[in-house]
């Protein structure tokens, strides 16, 4: 397999769970603005919307969006338990917090971390999306308060893409003390050998 991405940007939650399969893989840079790969080809002829993460399988098929590389990773390695089986309402739970990551948490995350949105949107604007974050932060607290994990006291691929999204609170302006449950979580997320790899690998610790 070959995991496309960016350094820092959301394909670090692909590139996690990943390295929580134990899967051998090929971790291939790609430059995003310029659509370009390091020997100058053209990104988009690998994924043709040009963003990351982008999973390319050993038989060429093309898997894009962080909650079906992660629901793919996972049910290749059933036995590390980073997803319930498929059919099961605590896989339909898992399905849910992915989903809740992705459009209650990262989608408010980017307008104000990527340059071009944060200045279209302006000061106003991004203390607009901090007061979103930190509604769904608090409900996130709240819950993390009694569980380990997003889904209990089980680490799931759910947590993998949690903790990539709350990397960018210190770009965000994001302040976390107020939800000390969220931090510890951060926190031990961290302390993961898995997760201590996909940094390095980027260049990220």
């Amino acid at each position: 397999m070959k995991l496309y991405y960016a350094a820092g940007l959301s394909s670090l939650a692909a590139h996690i769970g990943l390295e929580e399969t134990g899967l051998p893989f090929e971790a291939v840079p790609a430059d995003i603005r310029a659509k370009v790969l390091r020997d100058g080809s053209d990104y988009r002829a690998v994924n043709p919307v040009g963003n990351v993460p982008a999973l390319v399988l050993d038989d060429g098929t093309l898997v894009t969006e962080i909650p079906a590389i992660l629901q793919y990773l996972a049910d290749r390695v059933p036995e590390r338990g980073l997803a319930p089986p498929a059919g099961t309402l605590a896989r339909t739970r898992l399905q849910s917090w992915l989903n809740f990551v992705a459009t209650e948490l990262h989608r408010y995350f980017t307008p104000i971390v990527s340059p071009a949105f944060s200045e279209a949107i302006g000061e106003a604007g991004k203390a607009a999306f901090r007061e979103r974050i930190a509604l769904r932060l608090g409900h996130v607290d709240r819950h993390l308060s009694a569980n380990s994990y997003l889904m209990g006291e089980g680490y799931t691929v759910a947590d993998c893409y949690a903790f990539m999204v709350l990397r960018l609170a210190p770009r965000a302006g994001v302040d976390l003390a107020p939800f000390p449950s969220v931090v510890r979580y951060r926190d031990c997320i961290a302390a993961r050998p898995a997760v201590k790899a996909a940094l390095a690998r980027e260049g990220l610790t």
